[in-house]
């Protein structure tokens, strides 16, 4: 009856479970027994298939990851960073949030391609200094770099060139020693570093490299890649979990060996014979010290994170074939040094600390930069071993100087109707130009020698001359215009009037008294000429020279010919041609002053004349400035020229023609070109071409009886547009300086001075203060542009050199002038041929017979007079000759040399009276 209940019965379904099952609750040790062997079975090939499985992976896995490193190794870019003057300390953190966000991709493509890294590398040398750069893989685009670089540091410059080794090679006939190492955390990664520490890790690793002996070279790398999903969330868990384990085994272990210790020893007991109670002092410590690590570990979870190593080198240059001591020697100092670098980032420890490691094939690592799987660091704690230094007295650091400002979008592009400055420092490849309409609003350009003042005003001339708008360019040190002339375009050469006061030809002619040819009125031209004398000669021009001046001003403009500034002292001196041209002034006043000249005598005259008279001589004397100035009628039309879209290029250096005389021409030429600019009124707005006036070191030339603030808010509306350039702010008198600062919208500043910086500032600020204006690199310039009725924001800008020379450019332009010179001499008037002096006998007669014809002036003495100071100021003065057959370079006859005066020959002097 019982073996009924033992019947097994399998179910429809599954009746080959029903044995398996069955044994395994009846028979365990039988299925277990068949479990095992198995697995003996199969054990050793599925764990070698494993292992080989494993391995293949993990080798396949690092071939593709070296693969990939090679790949962005391979055209990656190094992007220098200047520091700025003032370092924020939280603006390194800035850079590395705003780095992070640019790397982070989506998780397909992060496990198709990779998450890039990049390099925070610190080189110094004895030779270049500190130079601190990014290394950007080739996958990454630098500017997302320099973006974030110019945005975390404000001021900083970035520079992009390819990378390089961070070791640089030996030298010839060297061989480099290389000590280093590795910089891994010494805890476990969840546990932070220190990252508010006083000290600052980057100045120390600066200082722990500077005064390494020559040729030695120290390097210092962190690489970083960011980390997203699991890693970081991971570390959130670790940091508790491990706080609790590590506290739970210490009680266990606190607990075995009070038990061991009550054991052998008895366990304390208090006076009632109770046992005494363990003191809790030092649980109650561990438990605060295990919450203050748990604390920082959840602090270290926030926000994003990275994976970074870091690695350090010193190089020493060792002759190739030295022995085995002098190695061990060079070796030995640059491991101190290595060890001095590596010691720096000892600030940061705290609850976890970095610890030195060996690393094999050093220089290859360095080189390739792999950075494998890496610590893991906040970004709080990456920017504190990565970042600029912040001390501002670091000699060995490269410092951007002033910072870098992006222009406004409302400044122009370069491109039509603008003049081209340069390309702005904080948006490279950003040109930067100045609209036309807004350069009528005059142009201040201040800078010291050498800063490149020169350069930009060549590419605003060279705009010009290729839009085909007029313009003057004064050049006092006559460079500018050597370097346009090799670069102007082909069309400009028929449209050129050159002064140059190098060249053997002959100038042309702006004869300032000649109003017949130009139009000018009389009385303005005398003002002008007056004023310019009374200014340039102001230590020495007094009322009665200046009277004098003007009333022979006045009294030579009467004769029909075209007077000079020769004819000026030809009437101080030539009593008979003095007598000729004051018969016919009708004037009163005029005729009263010659009046009273002449009843001065001899004596008195020669005193009154004597300091106008060795200034005209000082100008007469030089054959280029009376050519140019007193060379007879005018042969030059500025304001058809400046109609017509052409080039006045008037080149005057100091070195030729002395300091005083370059002023006269040039300002000359200014109120010159002044006048012609003022004849504009009479033309209809719409019709008046757009002209410049570009006057380097332009203090010299503002001589004109015209107010410089009324010639600025004149010029705009005659579509003139005025280009000052000078060196500082001393050179200007407080009027013209005022009147600059107003009336100049347009403020263009190079490195200045301090105390130049301190005015300027007030129209660059808040953006750009007085340190700024003072610290700004060689042709890099500070700009405030008046765009379009306001003035626009400053900005930094990088202006850019001058196009490359034309070959035979500046012989065909100049060959060009020399034609265009000589076919309008050729078109003006042969003057009166002088005849030949009669002899001293027939002297008076000569002058009787003929009154209107030739009248010589008597050379012998007069009473009270020196006759021969008289005899050498008329030689000197009167008719200063031009050799004959004076030929330029191309062989051509000087058409001046023509125009010369002939000396008569003086009569014999009268025998002295005896004296009593």
């Amino acid at each position: 009856m019982g073996t009924g209940y033992h019947t097994q019965t399998t179910p429809a379904d599954g009746g080959s479970y029903g044995p398996t099952v069955g044994e395994l609750l009846t028979h365990p040790g039988v299925v277990g027994d068949r479990v095992l062997a198995l697995a003996v079975h199969y054990a050793v090939p599925a764990a070698c298939i494993t292992v080989l499985a494993a391995a293949g992976i993990l080798a396949l896995t690092a071939r593709v990851r070296r693969l990939r490193e090679r790949r962005w190794a391979d055209g990656a870019r190094h992007v220098e960073i200047l520091i700025p003057p003032e370092v924020q300390p939280t603006s390194a953190e800035v850079l590395w949030e705003q780095l992070h966000g640019a790397l982070e991709h989506p998780l397909w493509r992060r496990m198709l391609f990779g998450t890039p890294h990049l390099g925070f590398e610190y080189r110094i040398s004895p030779d270049d200094g500190a130079v601190i750069r990014i290394w950007v893989p080739s996958v990454v685009p630098p500017h997302l770099v320099e973006n974030a670089v110019a945005a975390s540091w404000r001021g900083a410059r970035t520079r992009t060139v390819a990378a390089a080794p961070p070791m640089p090679p030996p030298v010839a006939g060297h061989q480099n020693v290389l000590v280093g190492g590795e910089l891994r955390l010494g805890r476990p990664e969840q546990w932070p570093i220190r990252t508010d520490s006083h000290g600052d890790s980057a100045a120390a690793l600066i200082a722990a490299a500077a005064g390494m002996p020559p040729g030695y070279h120290a390097c210092l790398q962190v690489l970083a890649r960011p980390v997203f999903g699991r890693r970081a969330r991971h570390t959130s868990r670790p940091g508790r979990g491990a706080g609790l384990a590590s506290g739970l085994l210490a009680g266990i272990a606190g607990d075995l060996v009070r038990e061991m210790f009550g054991l052998f020893f008895g366990r304390a007991q208090t006076r009632n014979g109770a046992p005494r109670p363990a003191p809790r002092s030092a649980d109650r410590q561990a438990s605060l010290e295990q919450s203050a690590r748990d604390r920082a570990a959840a602090v270290k979870t926030r926000g994003t994170h990275w994976a970074t190593v870091i690695r350090y080198a010193v190089t020493a240059p060792v002759p190739t074939g030295s022995d085995t001591q002098a190695c061990v020697r060079a070796r030995k100092v640059a491991r101190g040094r290595a060890h001095a670098l590596s010691s720096c980032f000892s600030s940061c420890s705290d609850y976890n600390h970095y610890a030195r490691h060996r690393r094999f094939r050093l220089s290859t690592v360095l080189t390739e930069r792999r950075l494998g799987r890496g610590d893991l660091l906040s970004t709080p704690e990456l920017a504190t071993i990565a970042h600029l230094p912040l001390d501002a007295g670091i000699a060995e650091i490269h410092r951007a100087g002033a910072r870098a400002l992006a222009p406004s979008a409302i400044v122009a592009f370069a491109g039509p109707a603008t003049k081209p400055l340069g390309t702005a420092d904080a948006a490279p490849g950003r040109t930067v130009a100045m609209r036309v309409a807004d350069a009528r609003h005059h142009v201040h350009i201040l800078g010291p020698t050498g800063c490149g003042k020169s350069t930009l005003l060549g590419q605003m001339v060279l705009a010009d001359a290729d839009a085909g708008r007029g313009l003057v360019l004064i050049d006092p040190k006559g460079d500018l215009i050597t370097d346009l002339l090799k670069r102007l375009p082909r069309r400009c050469a028929d449209t050129v009037v050159l002064f140059d006061a190098d060249s053997a030809s002959p100038p042309p002619c702006i004869n300032p008294l000649d109003t017949t040819t130009v139009g000018a009125d009389l009385d303005l031209v005398v003002d002008n000429l007056g004023t310019i004398f009374a200014r340039i000669y102001h230590q020495f021009w007094g009322p009665r020279t200046d009277d004098l001046f003007r009333s022979s001003l006045l009294t030579v403009c009467t004769q029909p010919a075209p007077a000079t500034l020769a004819d000026v002292a030809r009437l101080l001196t030539d009593d008979t041609y003095r007598a000729r041209l004051t018969a016919t002034v009708s004037d009163p006043v005029l005729h009263g002053f010659w009046t009273n000249f002449e009843a001065l005598g001899d004596a008195g005259r020669g005193q009154l004349t004597a300091p106008l008279m060795n200034k005209l001589r000082h100008l007469l004397l030089r054959p280029f400035v009376k050519t140019a100035v007193a060379g007879g009628p005018a042969t030059v039309d500025i304001g058809q020229i400046l109609d017509q879209g052409g080039l006045v290029l008037a080149r005057l250096p100091k070195g030729r023609l002395g300091e005083e005389t370059t002023r006269l021409v040039g300002a000359l030429l200014v109120a010159r070109t002044w006048q012609a600019v003022t004849a504009r009124a009479a033309t209809p707005a719409t019709q008046r071409r757009d002209a410049a006036l570009y006057l380097d070191e332009f203090h010299n030339f503002l001589h004109s009886s015209t107010p410089v603030e009324d010639m600025l808010a004149e010029a705009r509306a005659l579509k003139l547009s005025m280009v000052l350039a000078h060196q500082n702010l001393g050179q200007l008198t407080p009027t013209l300086r005022d009147a600059v600062s107003t009336n100049a919208r347009n403020k263009i500043c190079f490195a200045v001075s301090p105390e130049d910086a301190r005015d300027l500032a007030r129209h660059t600020l808040p953006q750009l203060s007085e340190h700024d204006l003072a610290h700004l690199d060689a042709y890099h310039a500070a700009a405030r542009l008046f765009v379009r009725g306001q003035n626009a924001p400053p900005f930094t800008v990088a202006t850019a050199p001058l196009p490359p020379p034309i070959r035979g450019r500046s012989a065909h332009i100049r060959a060009a002038a020399r034609t265009a010179l000589h076919a309008t001499a050729a078109a003006l008037p042969d003057p009166a041929p002088v005849p030949i002096a009669p002899a001293a006998a027939d002297y008076t007669a000569a002058a009787e017979t003929d009154p209107a014809g030739p009248v010589w002036l008597p050379l012998h003495p007069p009473a009270a007079s020196g006759g021969r100071t008289r005899l050498a100021l008329h030689r000197l003065t009167t008719a200063w000759p031009q050799p004959t057959g004076t030929t330029g370079p191309d062989n051509t006859e000087n058409p001046a040399a023509d125009r010369r005066t002939v000396l008569p020959p003086p009569p014999p002097r009268p025998p002295r009276e005896a004296t009593p």
